[in-house]
């Protein structure tokens, strides 16, 4: 689920670059529409820092996680901020974050970011559960700026949540390559 959202964020990036790109190349060409030849810049090697890229983005990612955390007041409902990456998924009720709706209100709904996490019943047999972090009362009374920023509070909660499914699979590959004796 994780993944499939964080390729659905990075999608969305593309396009916006793509049509940001376009833009960019129509407001640059001449008006007599003679086609120019552009010129394609030759990179240069990228010197590798002790700050690497994905570490640079995941704490940009973060700190923005943690303001918007901050902002939309979900410490009301889980005041340790470090325990909100405790839940499995986070979704939103009233606000469409699927490729075909991406940011549409559903009229006549409520708008919440909803944390899910499982728990065993009283079998033992693990049940999702959904829990709260915020609501943001009925859809047509939501401001835009609001809106946007409980999808990018969810979105970069994802993205998180990707970093740290990631961080755990390299810990596993890297004791899969120890000899056998040495696994545990």
């Amino acid at each position: 689920m994780m993944s499939s959202s964080l390729d659905k964020l990075k999608a969305l990036t593309s396009r916006l670059e793509e049509k940001l790109e376009q833009k960019n190349q129509k407001a640059a060409t001449p008006s007599n529409d003679v086609p120019v030849k552009k010129e394609v810049p030759v990179s240069k090697p990228v010197e590798k820092s002790k700050s690497s890229a994905p570490d640079t983005v995941r704490r940009e990612n973060i700190a923005r996680v943690k303001a918007l955390y901050e902002k939309l007041k979900i410490f009301e409902k889980s005041p340790d901020f470090d325990n909100i990456f405790i839940y499995k998924a986070m979704n939103l009720s009233g606000i469409g974050l699927k490729e075909e709706d991406f940011g549409e209100v559903r009229e006549g709904k409520y708008i919440q970011i909803i944390a899910i996490t499982y728990e065993p019943d009283k079998n033992g047999k693990k049940k999702a559960k959904n829990i709260s972090l915020g609501y943001f009362g009925k859809a047509e009374t939501l401001d835009e700026v609001l809106k946007n920023e409980i999808i990018e509070f969810v979105l970069r909660w994802r993205y998180e949540k990707a970093f740290q499914n990631v961080e755990h699979y390299k810990d596993l590959i890297a004791r899969v390559d120890k000899p056998a004796d040495r696994l545990f």
